[in-house]
This record gives C-alpha cells, structure tokens and sequence, in this order.
C-alpha cells in the first residue's frame, strides 16, 4: 500500500462518526474459509445450480452433505479485520455492517450491529410451520434420523412442505432482507454513512453490489479488496488491493 494513500484512508477514517462497512467472502478468506468465485472458489467444485433452492428440494440430503462441508465453518476464528471492525463499533465510528458472508464471524468478534444479507448457516427453519433449529440441531439428526430434513413438530401431507431448510440465501430464494421495506432500511443506512468502507468483495453480485451507489453525494468510499470492483475507479473512492486484515491494522495503528 502506497503510504499517500495509507494517509489519505486513516484520515477518511480517523474523522469518520458513522461508517457502513460492506463486506464480502475477501474478509472470511483471511480465517481460513473457501470464497466462492476464485480459482480455489466454491463454485469451481461445483456448479452453482448446487446451491440452488430447486436443487435443495429435489436432492435435500445432498444438499446438506454439500452444505455441511463447504458452508460450516465451525472451526474457524475472527481475524485481525473481524476484531478492529468490532473494536471501531465500540469506540462508536462503525454504525453497521452489511455482509454477504453466512458464517457469523464478525458476531464472533463481537459486533452487534450486523445485517447478514445472504442469511446464516446457524440454523434451519422448517418451510411449513416456521419451527427452527440450530445447525447443531440438524447435524444430531443427520446422525439419527433417515429423513432428517423433515420437520416433525409438524405434520401436511406431503413431505416436501415440510423440509428444513438452512437459513442462507439460495438461487432462486429470498432471504430476509430481500423485501422492500428490507431494502428501504438498507438504503437508509448506507445513505446516513459519512464514510463507506468495502472490504473483500468484488461488488459485481447483484443486488448487494447497488448498495454503494445510495451513499451521498461526496460520501468517501475507501475499497479494499484483491481483485477490481466496478466502483474501483468512481469519484471518491480510495482504492487498496492488500489482505484486510493487514490493511485494518496499519490504518488502526495510525489513527490510535
């Protein structure tokens, strides 16, 4: 990282009051887990017809299979950009944090204010009657029970309205915030922001990748990420193509 623009970005940042952090599978990748669209990516195993709600409810037990191997991360541990993005919300700069990533890392590192736009792999909602169950929950039936993706607190008369499905957004789903009064809040957010900071995503997954364009006129982006973005090269917008983690702590040493 060019020192000029190290200064540029921790002064962005020192005089920030309210930054909206978005953050992709780049700052996850730095714990140890696969991305997804990489040469080493998820969806270079497999197609992304996989991860797929059609795929879910024609194959649920491969799914989980899948799921279970490639999307649970238990073992893996916030890093060093997981812990200062959660100390910079204590200290009141980092109002929010809207990721894509499904693996509650920065809920680990101790932020509270997290939106997890893609959804969870923390647990699993029956599609019928809305019961759910924690990851660990559907692993114990997995090793228990032949149809463990079938709800039994509740009963219809055909199974498939009652398979549980992981809380994470599929092709072909919607999640949560994928409503509009979903986007309005997001919106709202991204637009009170006085400093946008994007890490490890490539912002070309739509329709998280709009979010960058609500922010005020004027409002500094500082991106840091391996790869280009389509923002790479917008007014306002301080670019560095280093590891996170790495990055986060250089700006953090300078503005302490």
């Amino acid at each position: 990282m060019e020192s000029s623009m190290l200064q540029t970005c921790t002064k962005l940042i020192k005089n920030a009051k309210n930054i909206v952090v978005l953050t992709g599978a780049g700052i996850s990748t730095e714990s140890g887990i696969k991305d997804f669209r990489s040469q080493t990516g998820i969806y270079q195993m497999a197609p992304e017809y996989i991860l797929s709600l059609d795929n879910f409810y024609h194959n649920p037990a491969g799914f989980y299979q899948f799921a279970f191997q490639n999307l649970y991360h238990p073992e893996a541990r916030p890093n060093q950009g997981h812990e200062i993005l959660a100390q910079w919300e204590t200290d009141g700069k980092v109002s929010h944090i809207i990721t894509q990533n499904i693996d509650g890392l920065h809920q680990k590192a101790g932020s509270k204010q997290v939106i997890e736009f893609h959804g969870t792999m923390k647990t699993a909602t029956c599609q019928n009657c809305r019961k759910t169950y924690t990851i660990e929950e559907m692993i114990s039936r997995l090793n228990t029970t032949e149809e463990f993706y079938v709800c039994d607190h509740c009963s219809t008369l055909a199974k498939k309205e009652r398979y549980i499905k992981p809380d994470v957004v599929l092709f072909g789903d919607s999640g949560d915030w994928f409503t509009i009064e979903g986007f309005n809040e997001i919106i709202n957010i991204v637009q009170q922001a006085d400093c946008l900071l994007v890490l490890g995503t490539s912002l070309k997954v739509t329709p998280f990748s709009t979010f960058p364009q609500y922010r005020r006129e004027g409002t500094p982006m500082i991106i840091v990420n391996k790869g280009d973005t389509p923002f790479d090269h917008n007014k306002d917008s301080y670019v560095i193509h280093d590891s996170i983690g790495e990055t986060l702590t250089k700006l953090n040493n300078h503005i302490e």
